[in-house]
């Protein structure tokens, strides 16, 4: 087992592009810790005594609405029921609105020793537009006030908004790597199907999200972010030497997590299982001891699939001798097949034992992997 992962179903008000599931109700804010905390228990279990948990994170939602003592007394339920490790990596997603002085003193107090803060924008109009709860001069307060307090801290940004200019994007990069962030994950603004944004673009309200000012804004990304001595660790996060999300790596490297509240997905190595995403249903079901989660049995072309997707968005790519070993001669010699073409038109590159996407394959790196999944060998 490598990570806890806690979902917390509230916000203060849509994010316009957001299909996560989330309440702007915080009635039920109480009950839900407490079942929180009893699915924590129930799933004991399923941990083996000898796995250590590596990283734990509150992910949303945004899990900043909740009060310190409410997290705190998470974390507790998770100390008094596994074995954390002593380098644990315990990560909060916090919105800008909700870091006053006193919430981040806190939150510092306790085991907490990441955040990771949803600014999107340092831009008011683009702001606006994505309906966020807290303005630009929030956006850079936040920040200066976690760096008292935190070493290791990530920002979020979010590219290809309507009517955001190249400029406005490379000044957005400039703002961000002033703030000495180590980390920051970057991600193309996409159309959800039910979302506002897909209501107001069907309407003519807003521009269309393109495809290729996005493309534009990430190859602006990656050469910034490069020269500016990140880490491109994954497709869309960059990293200090040393400051890699523990939490990201462990998804992405096919590490096992337990996935703690509505909605929320855990992945054991061979099953893989979700919560039910209605809080009222979630609550109701903890309550009763019950766990409302469905399961779904994985084969070893699900397996392989998995691998190829996760592998291909990072660093690490694709290991050929671990497909051989781990599924069989047949799936190597059909990924290579596949491969053959991506490589020749140099988005793929073979290097020794390793396949990896190249620079120019990366926007596209998830239709390169799903050209390279296999469907009917079970």
């Amino acid at each position: 087992m490598s990570g806890i992962y806690i979902h917390i179903p509230f916000c203060k008000q849509a994010c316009h592009y957001c299909d996560f599931h989330f309440s702007t109700s915080t009635k039920k804010k109480d009950q839900m810790v407490f079942a929180l905390c009893n699915e924590i228990k129930l799933r004991r279990s399923e941990i083996d005594d000898y796995q250590v948990i590596e990283t734990i994170y509150f992910g949303g939602g945004t899990p900043s609405i909740l009060t310190v003592p409410a997290l705190k007394f998470i974390i507790d339920t998770i100390y008094e029921n596994y074995l954390v490790s002593d380098n644990v990596e315990i990560t909060v997603e916090a919105n800008p609105d909700d870091l006053t002085e006193s919430y981040v003193k806190a939150i510092a107090s306790t085991e907490v020793n990441r955040l990771s803060i949803g600014i999107q924008s340092f831009f008011d109009e683009d702001l606006k537009l994505m309906n966020r709860a807290h303005n630009a001069n929030e956006a850079s307060k936040s920040i200066s006030l976690v760096k008292e307090y935190f070493d290791n801290f990530s920002i979020d940004l979010i590219y290809g908004i309507p009517g955001m200019s190249t400029d406005r994007w490379k000044e957005n990069l400039k703002m961000a790597l002033d703030t000495k962030a180590p980390h920051i994950s970057s991600y193309a603004l996409t159309v959800e199907p039910k979302t506002a944004l897909a209501s107001f673009v069907e309407k003519g309200i807003i521009a269309p999200v393109e495809d290729e000012l996005a493309q534009e804004h990430f190859g602006i990304l990656v050469d910034t972010m490069e020269q500016a001595g990140f880490e491109y660790y994954e497709f869309s996060n960059f990293g200090k030497q040393g400051y890699f999300s523990k939490n990201n790596t462990a998804y992405w490297q096919g590490k096992h997590y337990l996935g703690i509240g509505p909605s929320a997905h855990s992945y054991n190595g061979n099953e893989r299982s979700w919560n039910i995403n209605n809080n009222t249903k979630y609550i109701k079901a903890l309550q009763e001891n019950e766990l409302p989660k469905e399961v779904e049995k994985l084969t070893t072309t699900d397996k392989y699939n998995e691998y190829v997707m996760t592998g291909l968005r990072t660093i690490w790519g694709v290991s050929l001798k671990k497909v051989e070993n781990t599924f069989g001669i047949t799936y190597k010699e059909y990924l290579l097949k596949q491969a053959k073409k991506h490589i020749e038109e140099h988005l793929l590159f073979l290097d020794d034992d390793t396949l990896s996407v190249t620079k120019k394959g990366k926007f596209l790196s998830d239709g390169i992997a799903s050209d390279l999944f296999l469907l009917n060998l079970g």
